[in-house]
Order: C-alpha cells, then sequence, then structure tokens
C-alpha cells in the first residue's frame, strides 16, 4: 500500500522524497501560475480589443479585467471540490488532476476565437475558460503546500522555508509568462499573443511527470492507517474551523490586493496614464520577480526563526507604509524611480508571502488542512485579490489620483495585521498530530 510505504520510510528514503515534493510543488505551482498569470497579463493589455471592441476604452478594460475576476471567483468552489478530494483521496491524485486541468484550459485559451469572428461568443468561451482555470488554482495550492510541509519534520525543523517553496511558483509562474508575452506577441498580431498560451500543455505534461514520482505524504498516509478520514471534510472544517477559515482569508487581504495592483494593474497604470513603453514595464516586472525567488524561500526561513505570526504582522506594518512611497515614485514618471518602485514592492510584499503557506497551513489538523486551508486561501481571491484591478481602475478613474488606490492598499494591510493577531501561531505543534489530540508540547 501507498500509505504503508511512505510511513515505513527510512530516514533516507524520507530525506529524498521530501526534496523531490518540494521540487515537485515548486514546478507545479509554477506551472500553474504562469497560466494564471499570463491570462492576467493579456487581459490588462490586449482581450479588450479582441475580444470586447465595441466598448469604450475604459468600460473594454473593465470587461476584460471582468473575465479576469472570474477566474478568481471561481477558486473557492475548486477549493471546496478539491479540498474534499484531497483530505479523501490523497494529496498526490488531486494535484495530478489539478495540474492536468489548469493545462488543457489554458492551451484552449490560446485557440478562441476573437470578436470579430465569432462576436460576443468569444468573450463567454474565454470567461469559461477563466472559471476551469480558477477552479483548478483553486485546488492546485492546497495540495502543493501540504505536499512540502508533510514531507518534512512534523514538529519544528524548517516547515516555513519548506512552505515557502509552493510559493515559489508565483515568481517563477510571473516572470514565465510576462516573458512568454513579450517574445511572442510581437511576432505576429493573430498568433503571437496565444502561443505562450499553447505551450502550457507542454508545461503541465513536464509537471505531471515529475508528480507521479511522488509519494503520498506521511501526515496522510497517517491519517488513512488510524481510518481517521472524515466523510465530508469541507462541511466538517467548515462547522469546526470556520473561524481560522475568515481569518485566513482577512489574513492574504493586505498581501494579495497590493500583489495584483504590483502585477497587473501596474500594465495599465504605467502605458496608459504614465506614457512608458510596454515592453519597458514589462522589464520592471521581470526584474521584480527574480527578486522574489530569492526573497520569497528567505522570508520563509526566517519564519522559522522569529515565528510566523510575529514576521507576518512586521510584514503587513510595512505594506501600509510602503502604500504611501510607491505611487509617489511611480507618479515622478522618472524611469529610474519607476523601476525602484516596481522592483523594491517584491521584497516587501514578500515579508508576508514567504511565512503565509505555512501560517494558514497550520491552523488546520491533518485530516482536515487540504479543505481548510484551500478554503481560507481561495476566498480572498473573491474579497482580495481578484477585485483589486477592478477597484484600482474604478478609484482612479473616479478620483484622478493615485492615492485613492494607496489608501485603498493601506487599509487592506491594515485588515492584515489585525487578522494575524488574532489567528493562532501553531509553529510548535506537531503537524502529524491531530490538534484536538492531546499534544506533548506546544513550545
Amino acid at each position: 500500500m501507498v500509505e504503508e510505504r511512505a510511513l515505513d520510510a527510512t530516514g533516507q528514503e524520507k530525506r529524498r522524497q521530501l526534496v523531490r515534493a518540494v521540487i515537485a510543488s515548486a514546478v507545479g505551482t509554477s506551472i500553474e501560475w504562469y497560466d494564471f498569470f499570463l491570462y492576467g497579463f493579456a487581459a490588462s493589455t490586449i482581450f479588450a480589443q479582441l475580444f470586447f471592441p465595441t466598448s469604450d476604452p475604459t468600460t473594454g478594460l473593465l470587461l476584460a479585467l471582468g473575465t479576469y475576476f472570474g477566474g478568481f471567483a471561481a477558486r473557492p468552489i475548486g477549493a471546496a471540490i478539491f479540498g474534499h478530494y484531497g483530505d479523501r483521496i490523497g494529496r498526490k491524485a488531486t494535484l495530478i488532476i489539478t495540474l492536468l486541468t489548469m493545462g488543457v484550459a489554458t492551451a484552449l485559451v490560446g485557440l478562441v476565437p476573437t470578436y470579430e469572428q465569432i462576436g460576443i461568443w468569444g468573450g463567454i468561451l474565454l470567461t469559461l475558460l477563466r472559471l476551469l482555470q480558477g477552479i483548478s488554482v483553486g485546488g492546485e495550492w492546497g495540495g502543493s503546500v501540504l505536499l512540502a510541509t508533510e514531507w518534512g519534520k512534523s514538529r519544528g525543523g524548517r516547515r516555513g522555508f519548506l512552505g515557502s517553496w509552493p510559493q515559489f511558483g508565483v515568481p517563477v509562474g510571473l516572470v514565465l509568462g510576462y516573458l512568454a508575452l513579450q517574445i511572442f506577441q510581437p511576432i505576429d498580431p493573430y498568433w503571437g499573443w496565444r502561443i505562450p498560451f499553447l505551450l502550457s500543455i507542454v508545461m503541465a505534461a513536464v509537471g505531471l511527470y515529475i508528480r507521479l514520482g511522488i509519494l503520498e505524504t506521511p501526515v496522510f498516509a497517517k491519517v488513512l492507517a488510524e481510518n481517521k478520514v472524515e466523510r465530508v471534510p469541507v462541511r466538517e472544517v467548515i462547522v469546526r474551523n470556520w473561524r481560522e477559515i475568515v481569518l485566513s482569508a482577512l489574513l492574504r487581504t493586505g498581501q494579495q490586493a497590493p500583489f495584483y495592483v504590483f502585477t497587473v494593474f501596474i500594465l495599465t497604470y504605467a502605458t496608459k496614464t504614465l506614457g512608458f513603453e510596454a515592453s519597458d514595464v514589462y522589464t520592471y516586472v521581470i526584474v521584480a520577480g527574480v527578486v522574489s525567488l530569492f526573497t520569497v524561500p528567505f522570508w520563509g526561513y526566517i519564519s522559522d526563526i522569529v515565528g510566523r505570526r510575529r514576521l507576518y504582522i512586521i510584514g503587513a506594518a510595512a505594506m501600509v507604509v510602503w502604500s504611501f512611497i510607491y505611487w509617489p515614485l511611480l507618479d515622478t514618471r522618472v524611469p529610474s524611480l519607476v523601476f525602484l518602485a516596481i522592483v523594491l514592492a517584491a521584497p516587501i510584499h514578500d515579508i508576508q508571502y514567504g511565512p503565509q503557506a505555512t501560517f494558514i497551513a497550520e491552523s488546520f489538523t491533518g485530516r482536515l488542512r487540504y479543505s481548510g486551508a484551500s478554503l481560507g486561501y481561495q476566498l480572498a481571491s473573491v474579497t482580495a485579490g481578484g477585485p483589486a484591478p477592478l477597484i484600482a481602475v474604478w478609484l482612479y478613474a473616479t478620483y484622478q489620483s493615485s492615492m485613492a488606490i494607496a489608501i485603498y492598499m493601506a487599509v487592506c494591510a491594515l485588515i492584515s495585521v489585525a487578522a494575524a493577531f488574532a489567528l493562532k501561531d501553531r509553529s510548535q505543534y506537531d503537524y502529524a498530530v491531530e490538534y484536538d489530540e492531546p499534544q506533548a508540547s506546544k513550545g
């Protein structure tokens, strides 16, 4: 049995599986986020013209970003669906399904006919595929985090560092997505932007190959061996841990809303308002993504030293301050200062993002962890991440000032400060022992 192999693995085998699990998590989330960001970048720059050309520029942009928001709205649905199966049949099998779903949906986006060819049906097909992307991402994150952290030591160790590697997939996907559009979009007006979407099916095949070689995690294997699998884990975690779910969503507000302003809205703002060339902005954001490749795991590592909650509060407070520095730097229109603003946003954002995955996952007991962590994490996509570019567009159109967006970001960050104070820090708990069972020591 798979669960017996996981439980009986020797120390050397566990180390080997840990390394493979971390690589599989990072590669898998990189592919998923490449697909997700690719759509966001295209929605910010070209989809309004291709799929909603009859609207005025602002309305067309809002419609294009509205399809982008649809993917966020679908994430909690994916969290519930795949969370259920992740806590019922295992982390590995569920992650294989999410990866295949995302790869196919993204490749099909590259084949959708434009408004000129089939009218509004192009926009409708785009929206449906975006929803499928969102459902897939909704189930991907939780499984990737558990795959990495549940192969680590059950108590203490480097759990914050391990949990940062699925987060590492975000800047990788960001860099790959931007690079792909920057390289292929100028080649041909019809096929150029489609090629990066079609390539996702190849990347999904690579990710699938890597994930097939991983055993089920020891934590879930233990749940199976002790016959503790919940019949309806999503319902059970909502009843037992609704507070942790809500706090996890609020915890993400000050990280996720600014992040999509930094990476999606900035494309529109820098090109349409500040007058920069899109290729220059692409380059700036790519550099920021490269910086995050180092700062995400770094802050995850630091959380193992100073504690998840303490570091998170520091990061959210830093975001409050940064909100009022970022926009004045951009509004100078000086290329070097705009570059500085975009790049420095990455390490400041990552103070929250590095420890975030482990902080949330540790809030839920093993047999409900996939469902609980996924629901809490993905609910923020509806309240924070998805609406952020739309809110930023509306705020600037209404007030004609970036200060309104700065205030919005600062309020979001203050919400995260409060949520981090309220969420219990379980970094010293035994990850493999059910939290409703006695623990020898809680540190």
